[in-house]
């Protein structure tokens, strides 16, 4: 299979959103003493942090994205044609000089590039529509210098299976992410594990993943 980046059409319509009743609905923070993190040991090497419900507010900060980015949709060669990804995209980078916003992502950037020592520089937008959407098994394109690249994943809006896989074969490993879950890869996750988050045959809302990377001068955006 032969996969690579393509092109952004604009996007003119997003999905209804149906926020949660569960949901304190008061002033979006993180919480900055990682209360609820869990370090989960992949193999020897990779790992991943876990944090539930660590984006506090998380229906609010959904509702703002889904409203105010101009999401779009990528096209990838797959199978010797290209193909229209069944998602749609947006992205931010530091270097453009504009803060994240709303506010609190902005804060999330810094205290997680603080945690983990490295200057998370960009963060990828993914908005899964309904259960249709997907991305298929893969592992983000990371220039070959950075060795052990961080990823921190912060998820938005209806709950979905995160799946991360050996490359060398094995098991999977599942998260359920969404309404301000926090998962971060690291160690040599990202070099030796896949991910995908898969389709679901039931009636799933959207959600948003946010994905905060660092070396954006350094890689291609994935």
């Amino acid at each position: 299979m032969r996969s690579i980046g393509g092109s952004l059409g604009a996007v003119s319509s997003v999905p209804d959103w149906q926020p949660s009743l569960l949901d304190d609905h008061g002033e979006a923070a993180v919480d900055t003493s990682f209360s609820t993190l869990e370090r989960v040991e992949l193999d020897t090497e990779s790992w991943v942090d876990y944090a539930p419900g660590w984006l506090g507010g998380a229906d609010d900060v959904f509702a703002d994205l889904l409203a105010s980015t101009q999401w779009g949709q990528r096209t990838r060669w797959m199978f010797e044609k290209r193909v229209v990804e069944p998602r749609l995209t947006s992205f931010w980078r530091a270097e453009l000089g504009t803060p994240l916003q709303p506010p609190v992502l902005e804060d999330a950037r810094r205290l997680l590039s603080e945690r983990y020592g490295v200057e998370l520089d960009s963060m990828g937008m993914n908005l899964y529509r309904d259960g249709r959407d997907s991305v298929a098994w893969h592992g983000d394109r990371i220039a070959r210098e950075i060795e052990r690249p961080v990823v921190a994943l912060v998820s938005l809006g209806h709950p979905r299976k995160f799946l991360l896989r050996p490359k060398a074969g094995g098991p999977s490993r599942a998260f359920e992410l969404g309404r301000g879950d926090l998962l971060v890869t690291g160690g040599r996750t990202q070099r030796r594990w896949q991910h995908s988050v898969p389709k679901v045959a039931n009636a799933a809302g959207p959600r948003i993943s946010l994905a905060f990377r660092h070396g954006m001068a350094a890689r291609v955006y994935d």
